[in-house]
């Protein structure tokens, strides 16, 4: 189930955050049930996942100590878990609101096609992972029945798809022969995937930066417009460990790069600071 992974659906919060509502209770409430359905719809995936790339994570270095492919969980056991999970966070979604209810179907649906078939067709892999962590960065707006803006959008998903290429740049590096233990890595370069996450990181930017002059106006001292510097050196910094080949696993770098961490926090308190209008 990976609840080191969870981290990911920190990403539910973003919407309320943004919006400057995160600590209105009205708000807060479904914000936190949906980060929870996220993280049992999220674990159910994982599940499925394993049991999909069993055979593949036999031959994988890391991968073959995994409970499912190393023999010490069923297969049988693993499905009724995930789907124990999954009904249990759909459940948890409609009794929120029905747009999150279906969202969560959504997620589910989408993430279990791409477990068992479209994970190893390039570009649509790519685009499906980036979908799941685009779902999670709408459903905390969801939850709480809060509008979203479309720079919101495509910052999230270009944001998305930025940490998805790199997270598929640092796999095909670190990996290198083994690559066949992933299928659509084999029909990847490394060339192709700059390229991906390049221009990814350059629209995130762009995107942001066009965010935070629309809101600069909105409070007496443009706390957004100061936060483009954080944001970016944050981008940059993670760049770099991408570009070494590191960003296979995500959460290692959130929780293992401390000037990472210190960047982040400067670039929230400036967001805070700003949709919160001091």
């Amino acid at each position: 189930m990976r609840p080191k992974q969870w981290t990911k659906n920190l990403l539910v919060v973003a919407a309320p955050l943004a919006a400057g509502q995160i600590t209105d209770a009205g708000v807060l409430w479904p914000t936190l049930v949906a980060f929870v359905a996220f993280c049992l719809a999220s674990s159910a995936i994982y599940l499925v996942n394993d049991c999909a790339d069993r055979d593949a994570d036999r031959l994988h270095p890391r991968k073959r100590h995994r409970p499912i492919a190393a023999g010490e969980l069923s297969v049988r056991a693993a499905l009724a878990a995930a789907t124990l999970l999954g009904a249990v966070s759909i459940a948890a979604g409609f009794l929120t609101t029905w747009q999150l209810g279906t969202l969560l179907v959504a997620y589910l649906a989408t993430q279990v096609l791409y477990s068992w078939q479209l994970k190893n067709e390039p570009v649509l892999d790519l685009t499906m992972v980036t979908g799941g962590f685009l779902m999670r960065a709408v459903a905390g707006g969801l939850a709480a029945g809060l509008p979203i803006s479309d720079w919101f959008l495509l910052v999230a998903g270009f944001g998305s798809l930025f940490m998805v290429a790199g997270k598929r740049y640092s796999e095909l590096h670190t990996l290198g022969s083994e690559a066949g233990t992933r299928r659509s890595l084999v029909r990847y370069t490394d060339t192709y995937l700059r390229f991906v996450w390049s221009i990814a990181a350059a629209a995130t930017i762009t995107a942001y930066c066009l965010w935070a002059f629309e809101n600069a106006g909105t409070s007496s001292v443009p706390w957004h417009t100061f936060s483009i510097v954080p944001f970016v050196v944050g981008l940059l910094r993670y760049a770099v460990d991408i570009d070494a080949g590191e960003a296979a696993e995500p959460e290692d770098i959130v929780w293992g790069d401390r000037l990472l961490q210190a960047v982040g926090v400067i670039w929230l308190v400036l967001l805070v600071l700003g949709v919160m209008d001091v």
